[in-house]
């Protein structure tokens, strides 16, 4: 069976990301499919040392667990809570997010539509496949040259908000709630990040707006993350090792196929999601607005 997972992204610059393509490139579940798991072509197979220092032993990162519903009840934002998110923030760059109010039955339908999709036929998916120009769309992302090595994975990338910035050509209507449900599932994590922003803002001794202030014009962007099973998977990388270039990243696992990892004090992790918990990283633009803020602080 393969992984799936969804990454919604708060993505700072629309225009930035709009100047940028990725290459075209085979589906690696339609590969697997034709081939049974048993051809990996060279782009996809890396050197050892490569793979063989994703994995630390058998330990589990025990990244930081911040209760949302208890943070949304510090309206001073200077609890309990609110001092263990500043102190994730600080020392991890990463955290589980439990009790959030995204509606379980949002959650619930934005996985299985997710599964959904990727089980369509090749040639449904087909349809929604990025254009030249285009990083939305089914397909891969950062492709920029015929012989870099490539992840083992096919993903689909959509522009979710504000609601005009979305390109519904690239929007699947098949499975049938698959527009709507992602919909309600982005305008809910909007929410979540609108709130976790604000509180990092406080707990950095700046006003609630100072952040979303400088994201005027900015863009959340949803990417859709599948990795096929592969019969050399100690061979191969789903996603290659990267910071994420954004403001806020959460991961919803869509299925129990585990592989998410961290990497802190130079050594890789494994992450253990909690049941119903979103994953919380801190991406690299908001640590340049954080150091710019303290320079002018």
């Amino acid at each position: 069976e393969g992984k799936t997972e969804l990454s919604e992204e708060l993505v700072a610059s629309q225009e930035q990301q709009q100047d940028m393509e990725s290459l075209p490139v085979p589906s690696v579940q339609a590969m697997v499919a034709a081939t049974g798991e048993a051809d990996v072509p060279p782009r996809y197979l890396r050197p050892a040392e490569a793979v063989t220092g994703i994995v630390n032993g058998e330990g589990e990162a025990q990244i930081p667990i911040i209760d949302y519903r208890r943070l949304l009840l510090e309206l001073d934002r200077r609890g309990e809570e609110s001092a263990r998110l500043h102190q994730a923030c600080q020392e991890w760059g990463f955290f589980q997010l439990i009790n959030h109010s995204v509606p379980d039955d949002v959650v619930e339908g934005m996985k299985a539509n997710i599964q959904q999709f990727f089980q369509l036929p090749a040639e449904t998916k087909k349809l929604f496949a990025q254009e030249r120009g285009q990083l939305e769309g089914y397909g891969q992302l950062f492709v920029v040259s015929e012989d870099q090595k490539l992840d083992w994975a096919d993903m689909l990338y959509l522009y979710t908000q504000p609601p005009e910035s979305r390109n519904t050509k690239f929007w699947p209507d098949q499975p049938v709630n698959f527009r709507s449900t992602l919909d309600r599932y982005s305008g809910a994590v909007k929410e979540i990040a609108d709130s976790l922003l604000a509180t990092m803002a406080e707990n950095l001794g700046l006003k609630q707006e100072v952040i979303a202030d400088r994201c005027v014009g900015g863009v959340q962007s949803v990417r859709m993350n599948y990795y096929p099973p592969c019969a050399q998977a100690d061979k191969v990388i789903g996603f290659s090792p990267h910071s994420d270039a954004d403001l806020l990243t959460l991961v919803l696992q869509v299925n129990h196929v585990q592989g998410l990892q961290i990497k802190r004090n130079g050594s890789w992790f494994p992450v253990r999601p909690v049941e119903g918990a979103l994953i919380v990283n801190i991406g690299d633009i908001f640590e340049v607005n954080r150091e710019l803020n303290a320079a002018i602080c």
